[in-house]
């Protein structure tokens, strides 16, 4: 038997000679550029301010006027797979059920190359604040995939007040470095402090991952950004008032947090020379229960994702289309992409930013958008979108056509393009497209792994 972490290590070794300094002088960037990526968690196509939504986001509706707007960003419909996909540039059923649903299991094996360990290799320093959701055990947490530090949850999500998992053997889950410990305070608030610490640091050229549990149940925020919402009416009934009003104030947290982040980076002259990158691991859930160990209450008007159909956990836009935007100042002109991306694109686009070329083939399913985002090029429309889900439902989109299939039931299919909030189904009209689709659909299913790893088997997920 092999040792993972030596090959891991290895291989990390062999990168290393594969960068490409070169790129930095050829496109006149100088020197590998920083980069925050931050994710939010279940926020809604309609939570935002740039999406006319209910919740004030001045911080984030700048970044997006002053950058580019990601129209068509795809991201699977839960949080586990989004994040499989975002660090290994593959599509999370390449790893195993385990990585297609919410889970505390390993998502992916030991060793595997991920978006920090390509920049490691770079000389970055790499660091992770927020929720992990790749692995609960210690020894599955990001400094095991590339990262110098990790901080904040090793699980799905926590109470924000006493950062408590739901009961049973995950309950306890607050690390730094994947040492458990105790903190007082705000989740989202501990989080954007060690993001703030680690930019303040300008240990340049830096990676800094910050994936929010915001705006995940539990949802509540401190008292000064519910005062935002002072005279705001929600709803006539007190709970669901309460409920919207936790949660515009939440996103407006989150909100504040970035603009903290952006005027640390122009505070510390890093500005110019940062990409940052925004998404959300999936769309808003718009009722739900409380099942966290803490004293939030329950959130019957929660999120919001309209015009789009659907909601988390689901294959329809709403669930997997969502707020995204890029912006760098002096290389990203405003504007807005319609292109249909998908978070396995980053790792990819990123690379060839950085000029990171890895020794081995990393069976990449994500396309090098780079030139799309500066309008260099666009990258073919025709490109294919491939969504599965544990509970075998798959989505695949090809141009402007897109395929559910649904265990049991009769697939799906809409003309994106002409129909963005997909009220027309045109399956029984288009029988050629839905075997077209179904065609690229299985051969994209045939790549992905559908057994257990076995050193999983019968842990606790």
């Amino acid at each position: 038997m092999y040792d993972s972490r030596l090959v891991f290590t290895v291989l990390l070794t062999l990168m290393s000679f594969c960068a490409s300094p070169a790129l930095f002088a050829e496109s006149g960037l100088g020197s590998p550029p920083n980069i925050l990526f931050i994710v939010a968690d279940d926020l809604g196509w309609g939570d935002v301010g740039w999406h006319q939504g209910y919740s004030k986001t001045p911080h984030m509706d700048k970044l997006v006027a002053e950058g580019v707007e990601l129209d068509q960003h795809y991201v699977q419909p839960v949080c586990t797979p989004t994040r499989t996909a975002l660090m290994s540039g593959r599509y999370p059923g390449r790893f195993g059920p385990q990585a297609l649903a919410p889970s505390n299991l390993r998502a992916m094996p030991l060793g595997t190359v991920t978006l920090a360990t390509a920049l490691k290799s770079l000389g970055y320093q790499t660091y992770q604040s927020g929720k992990w959701h790749l692995g609960a055990k210690q020894e599955w947490g990001p400094t095991a995939y590339g990262f110098d530090h990790g901080y904040g949850t090793l699980t799905g999500a926590a109470d924000p007040w006493t950062h408590k998992y739901r009961p049973g053997p995950y309950e306890d889950t607050w690390h730094r470095d994947g040492k458990l410990l105790h903190e007082e305070g705000n989740a989202t608030e501990l989080v954007a402090a060690e993001a703030l610490r680690r930019i303040e640091e300008k240990q340049s050229p830096w990676f800094i991952y910050v994936p929010f549990h915001a705006v995940h149940t539990p949802v509540d925020a401190p008292d000064e950004y519910q005062r935002l919402y002072d005279g705001v009416k929600f709803h006539d009934d007190p709970e669901k008032q309460n409920s919207r009003l936790r949660m515009a104030a939440m996103v407006s947290q989150l909100d504040t947090k970035i603009g903290q982040f952006v005027a640390a980076l122009e505070q510390t002259g890093q500005r110019s020379h940062t990409l940052i990158v925004f998404t959300s691991d999936n769309g808003g859930i718009e009722s739900l229960q409380n099942a966290y160990i803490g004293n939030v209450g329950h959130s019957p008007l929660n999120s919001e994702n309209d015009p789009l159909r659907g909601q988390k956990n689901t294959l329809f836009e709403g669930g997997t289309r969502v707020c995204a935007f890029a912006n760098w100042p002096g290389q990203l002109a405003p504007r807005k992409v319609k292109t249909p991306m998908h978070v396995v694109d980053w790792f990819p686009t990123i690379a060839s930013l950085v000029g990171y070329k890895p020794a081995i083939d990393l069976q990449w399913d994500g396309l090098d958008q780079w030139s799309t985002l500066t309008g260099a090029s666009q990258t073919s429309n025709d490109r294919t979108i491939y969504i599965a889900m544990k509970n075998g439902n798959q989505s695949l989109r090809h141009g402007d056509w897109k395929l559910i299939a649904r265990k049991e039931k009769a697939p799906l299919l809409f003309n994106i393009a002409a129909d963005p909030f997909e009220k027309n189904d045109l399956a029984s009209a288009h029988p050629e497209k839905v075997a077209e689709l179904e065609k690229l659909r299985k051969e994209q299913h045939a790549k992905d792994q559908p057994q257990l790893p076995a050193d999983l088997a019968g842990l606790p997920q």
